[in-house]
């Protein structure tokens, strides 16, 4: 079997080279695969760099800048692997990364899965990305949880809301019949969508609880201009799910609020329903949480239109 890996770039040569070089020291040596790089309109000697590659490597150039999602699509769109791995170039992948991420992939295998992982920030060594999960404004936001080791030994792996497309293992079958990412994104939401397609397609999103890289995060120029439209847009796309993803976290936030709160016999049921639900003791989230969700959704719809104005 064959791996693809997909790497758009846009300046940053000197992290893109460390980049490279770890993952091609990172990797099992027998692999079959392939690394496709696509440059995004590079001007600081990224270009003349690449052209001094040879296989495994192929090379994309865009003419213009196109971002990160139509750069994405257009690696995928070459590349030859059963399996693609999406990889940011301001990485530094570390040995046993790759292993644990192609065993969920097999774990999975019947009903393939978006595979992500654990991903720490470079400078600091501080957890940035265990996975995605909608909090309670209605937004994705990055787990950046504690990592248990011994947990990760006793669960490989968990499912999550979404994970980042900074580092993302899709089988090559189901980034086509999702239709890869949604380039209408700028630079930041197009991982989101992407798992959230694959959600409603009956396709989990996991991350795997072994595998550990170092991320600088949002080295890219650029990176942070388009947050609050990206999030707009995924809002208005994904409302219903955004309200279903965020109903548990709600249900615990709002179990803290009630409990020395005054009560009525209307809020002792609403109580009893959140709790069962966030316990996993009730199968559909509570009317009373369903109604936070959107409530918190439309203060941030408020919120948009008086940043964006008639674009929210």
């Amino acid at each position: 079997m064959q791996v693809s890996f997909i790497i758009p770039l846009f300046n940053c040569l000197d992290l893109t080279q460390a980049m490279i070089a770890s993952l091609q020291e990172t990797l099992p040596r027998k692999l079959s695969h392939e690394i496709i790089l696509v440059d995004d309109g590079s001007t600081d000697g990224t270009r003349e760099w690449l052209a001094t590659l040879n296989e495994p490597f192929r090379v994309i150039y865009n003419d213009r800048n196109l971002g990160y999602a139509a750069s994405n699509n257009r690696g995928a769109g070459l590349a030859q692997g059963e399996a693609l791995v999406l990889l940011n170039n301001d990485l530094l992948l570390s040995p046993g990364w790759f292993e644990p991420i192609m065993r969920a992939r097999r774990r999975f295998k019947q009903r393939p899965a978006i595979i992500g992982n654990i991903q720490r920030n470079f400078q600091n060594g501080a957890i940035d990305h265990t996975g995605i999960f909608i909090n309670l404004k209605g937004k994705p936001e990055h787990d950046r949880s504690g990592h248990n080791l011994f947990l990760g030994i006793l669960f490989p792996h968990r499912e999550v809301a979404a994970v980042t497309g900074a580092c993302l293992l899709i089988d090559r079958a189901l980034w086509l019949q999702l239709g890869g990412f949604d380039e209408q994104f700028s630079n930041g939401g197009e991982d989101v969508d992407l798992c959230f397609r694959a959600r409603i397609s009956g396709h989990k999103t996991i991350v795997s609880l072994r595998s550990i890289i170092r991320h600088h995060i949002s080295s890219s120029p650029g990176r942070k201009l388009h947050d609050e439209t990206n999030t707009l847009r995924l809002t208005q796309k994904w409302r219903n799910e955004i309200v279903l993803l965020g109903a548990r976290r709600w249900c615990w936030d709002y179990l803290h609020r009630a409990w020395t709160a005054p009560h009525s016999a209307r809020d002792h049921v609403d109580a009893r329903q959140a709790l069962f639900y966030a316990l996993h003791l009730r199968a559909t989230p509570p009317a009373v949480a369903l109604t936070g969700m959107h409530q918190a959704i439309d203060l941030e719809f408020n919120r948009w239109k008086q940043l964006l104005g008639p674009a929210a």
